[in-house]
């Protein structure tokens, strides 16, 4: 295993806020003495390439002007770069571009680097990207490309990509085939873009089998229906969508994770919840409903709900549980119900039979 797949596991799993890589060290978390080379050991074994053969002895690669060099990590953040620095050392892992003035792409920027598994370009200017400038990245695992000038998703994306972040960029829409051959992507965050329901072409997603899909701070104003169907974690946060009707999530059977906080969300149409039968977290604070969800009661593994900040006014004994016992099989051990004009000694006891600890229940203050 990658001793950077425990990285990803704990960037996949965070709920509060958008990826933001604050420094150089997230890329080597994970490595201690001879990590890197542990990493890219573990890649060779798995990988489809023939072996390179090694370059004749001769003197060391040399670090760019400016830049930091260790254990085949290259860090040239915060240099006011406007290009990528030329004759980076081929065996280079990890490299850190972020923070420059860096505008574009071009074909020959990443030329000899088989080895990069981790490339960030975040918080650069890059508007332009050449469909060949990632032709030579084919172990690449992870690209950073947050807080650019993109207006569209970069072709030629490595196939071997697992991980991609580039929100807060400029792209309004997503092409078809935008991400075709990138079988092995596992997560993508693309927030924070202007992004609306009628900016993904149909097709965008074909060939992906997301874990994680985050696109929150855009404008949409309903689930899309042209996700990946085996998505498990779908975060639709900040944006305008006003109902989860019927239909909305009958292709997303497989969510354990499901994301619709501070949206307008007025109305979910009775039976829309029972296609997501796997649900195990629903996240359904900030927005306008006047009542709980219909449904609750049937999701099996729901454990954690969100529903602070609503305008819900009264809680029904059999809102959240079954009637009967042995319904249920996963006990409730987080229920938010603040911020909402219900008062909590109007509600009998019995509605919340089926959690865990009574610490799990959030009342709070209602304030008009």
């Amino acid at each position: 295993m990658s001793p950077l797949l425990p990285l990803l596991s704990l960037l996949v799993s965070s709920l509060a806020l958008p990826f933001e890589q604050r420094g150089f060290l997230d890329f080597s978390l994970d490595f201690g003495e001879g990590g890197v080379s542990m990493m890219m050991m573990n890649d060779e074994e798995g990988s489809a390439f023939e072996e390179e053969t090694p370059p004749p002895p001769g003197p060391g690669p040399v670090c760019p002007f400016g830049c930091h060099c260790h254990l085949r990590v290259l860090q040239c953040s915060d240099l006011g770069l406007t290009s990528v620095p030329k004759n980076i050392p081929s065996d280079t892992a990890l490299l850190d571009l972020q923070n420059n003035k860096i505008t574009e792409l071009k074909e020959n920027d990443f030329k000899g680097l088989h080895n990069l598994y981790a490339l960030s370009l975040v918080n650069n200017r890059i508007s332009k990207v050449s469909g060949k400038a990632f032709q030579p990245l084919r172990r690449l695992h992870k690209l950073y490309f947050s807080k650019n000038l993109l207006t569209e998703v970069p072709q030629g994306l490595p196939h071997s990509l697992v991980e991609l972040r580039i929100h807060e960029n400029r792209i309004k829409s997503v092409r078809k085939g935008a991400f075709k051959g990138l079988g092995s992507m596992n997560c993508i965050e693309m927030g924070g873009n202007p992004l609306e329901n009628s900016g993904f072409e149909p097709g965008a997603f074909d060939g992906l089998k997301l874990n994680y899909l985050r696109i929150s701070e855009a404008k949409l104003t309903g689930i899309p229906k042209d996700f990946p169907a085996n998505i498990n974690e779908l975060h639709l946060d900040h944006n305008q969508i006003q109902a989860i009707e019927l239909e909305d999530l009958i292709r997303y059977k497989s969510l354990y994770r499901l994301g619709l906080g501070y949206n307008h969300i007025r109305m979910i149409e009775n039976g829309s919840l029972a296609f997501v039968p796997n649900l195990r977290e629903l996240h359904l604070d900030n927005n306008r409903l006047t009542k709980i969800p219909a449904n609750l009661p049937d999701l099996r593994y729901l454990q954690v709900i969100y529903l602070h900040a609503n305008n819900i006014s009264q809680v029904g004994v059999n809102d959240f549980c079954p009637q009967g016992f042995g319904v249920k099989r996963a006990f409730y051990n987080g229920i938010s119900l603040f911020s909402n004009p219900v008062n909590y000694w109007e509600v009998q006891p019995a509605a919340f039979r089926c959690v865990t600890d009574r610490l799990a229940i959030q009342f709070g203050n209602y304030k008009k």
